[in-house]
């Protein structure tokens, strides 16, 4: 999408009293990311990231308008419509709707949680097996999406594909969430086989700013503010960013994306070559810039088989002199 074509909020402006931040005039290139083995550098990873507040760019590395996937990142946004169907949901129940999950049994028990209320078994979860379907890391959304079609009415068959009702209210909400035109929306299809939708990171941004005044995304927040464990896990970056107990509600994506709000600031962050292992110390280093304490976010060692450290992953330094 080119800059020139990205959808506009009327009067938008930018609330930065409500976050203590100012508006970034001056481009800055992308953060460069280096795995460094001893004193040399094995890979390099180019990570762009925006934040926005009340419609505006805050701050930015690299390109605000870079056009990717949401993939999992839109799963919060994907389980407001259950949310609201379903006010007897518990917080584990909604955080593994929001969930990329590792498949803890502390994870499947909100997953099989939804599927009895959903009246549903494992196989009518349509994400596929890996290595079984409930065990695959969206089942969580799946089963979210099946108890969205007893709720409604809707057929559970096919409830994947882009022409079910299903799939029409998740892109529906989505494009509420990001303020564009649904049918302006790039598709494709995600890893679990649903549609997953084309923004730019500044619309992403945009769409987590607005997260929690959403209608019932102040309740999703809470949930996964309550168990960032069941979101993912121990030293994922999203899970690791809620536990700092700041009120950060974060959510990673596949291929080196995660979009995060606190206080009505949004964030995204894309790693270019689709990358994970960079997304804690390019986080860490953008909210830093933007004047948040990350704690040990940014502590991401390179360890060999024994366990011994024997490098790390930083943001580009220069060689140590001997």
């Amino acid at each position: 999408m080119p800059t020139s074509d990205r959808p506009t909020i009327s009067g938008e402006k930018a609330l930065f009293g409500s976050v203590g931040h100012r508006l970034r005039s001056v481009a800055v290139g992308p953060m460069v990311v280096e795995a460094w083995r001893g004193d040399v550098v094995e890979a390099r990873h180019r990570a762009h990231a925006v934040a926005v507040a009340g419609g505006a760019i805050v701050e930015s590395r690299g390109d605000p308008q870079l056009l990717t996937y949401f993939r999992s990142s839109a799963k919060p946004i994907q389980a407001l419509p259950l949310v609201r169907a379903r006010g007897d949901l518990d917080d584990a129940e909604i955080a593994i709707a929001c969930a990329s999950h590792l498949h803890r049994p502390d994870q499947l028990e909100p997953v099989r949680s939804l599927l009895e209320k959903a009246a549903a078994t494992e196989d009518d979860l349509e994400c596929g097996p890996e290595p079984t379907r409930i065990q695959h890391n969206c089942s969580g959304k799946h089963a979210a999406m099946l108890l969205l079609c007893r709720v409604n009415g809707w057929p559970t068959e096919g409830y994947r594909l882009a022409s079910h009702p299903c799939q029409r209210a998740m892109l529906a909400e989505v494009a509420a969430a990001a303020e564009v035109a649904s049918n302006a929306l790039p598709t494709g299809v995600d890893g679990c086989g649903i549609p997953t939708y084309g923004l730019t990171l500044e619309r992403m941004a945009h769409s987590f700013s607005r997260f929690e005044s959403l209608d019932g995304g102040r309740r999703a927040a809470d949930a996964m503010r309550a168990h960032p464990e069941l979101v993912r896990g121990a030293g994922a970056a999203d899970t690791e960013l809620m536990r700092l107990g700041d009120g950060w509600v974060a959510k990673g994506g596949a291929e080196g994306l995660l979009c995060a709000v606190r206080d009505g600031l949004g964030v995204a962050l894309k790693v270019e070559d689709g990358a994970q292992r960079p997304i804690r110390t390019a986080l860490a280093t953008f909210l830093g810039q933007l004047g948040f304490e990350t704690g040990r976010l940014a502590d991401v060692p390179v360890e060999n088989s024994r366990g011994e450290v024997v490098g790390e992953v930083c943001v580009h330094r220069t060689v140590p002199s001997r």
